[in-house]
């Protein structure tokens, strides 16, 4: 594999070691790293080109992770990897809510890097490819007072503009469009909305669904499109 066949990966952390140690790890699993020090190097980086995924700390001094996450989501849908402090479950929520595919926590454990980086970037590939060939259905799905364009993977708000969705959020919205009428439970939306080789968040289903719905409901506290089924899971229609 030549170095322009490689995925890129960034690595923005202000731990020096840890860079370095991420660094040369993923680069012995055959990606090419680059390392940030803060959030003004990795602008820097993507202002040169998106990469295939991001490992982004969440405690950092100046601008941190989550200050980043939420402006990289404003216009890309680039797979992101958060680190957290152990135990920390406040970090994790917070970033699943705004956009974070998946999470790690430290002191890391460099297998299970490999093989969530594997993961990630597996359900970006599924991702781009459902863009490109065609689904079960096709053109646009209404959602509230958005449009959901499922040849795109692009949502659109009531004035028209494009409301950014990360690729999980529209495996999401896909599942629910397929199965209109249908209740489908927590296990069901895992097991069709996500990699099933990752072992997910307990409550990140909830988490993206309630993310979801402050884009598409006209009340996010009162969802009418997307409805919880008490006991059970949820129903879209």
């Amino acid at each position: 594999m030549t170095l322009d066949e490689k995925q890129h990966i960034i690595v923005c952390d202000d731990e020096a070691p840890m860079r370095q140690m991420l660094d040369e790890y993923l680069s012995e699993c055959g990606y090419h790293v680059k390392q940030a020090e803060n959030v003004q190097s990795l602008r820097r980086f993507l202002n040169a080109g998106e990469p295939a995924l991001i490992i982004l700390d969440v405690r950092m001094p100046g601008i941190d992770g989550l200050t980043a996450l939420r402006e990289i989501r404003m216009s890309s849908k680039v797979p992101i990897m958060m680190l957290t402090a152990a135990g920390d479950i406040i970090d994790k929520v917070v970033g699943l809510e705004m956009g974070a595919d998946d999470y790690l926590v430290k002191p890391i454990d460099l297998r299970e890097l490999q093989a969530r980086v594997k993961a990630a970037l597996r359900r970006n590939e599924v991702f781009i490819e459902k863009v490109e060939e065609k689904t079960r259905i096709k053109g646009q799905i209404v959602f509230g007072q958005c449009q959901l364009d499922l040849d795109a993977a692009r949502l659109f708000g009531p004035d028209g503009n494009e409301i950014p969705i990360t690729a999980m959020e529209f495996s999401l919205l896909r599942v629910f469009a397929e199965n209109r009428g249908r209740i489908l439970n927590r296990d069901q939306l895992l097991d069709q909305a996500h990699d099933k080789d990752r072992e997910p968040f307990d409550r990140s289903i909830d988490l993206r669904i309630s993310r979801l719905r402050r884009k598409i409901e006209k009340n996010a506290s009162k969802p009418e499109v997307i409805r919880t089924v008490r006991g059970i899971g949820y129903i879209f229609g």
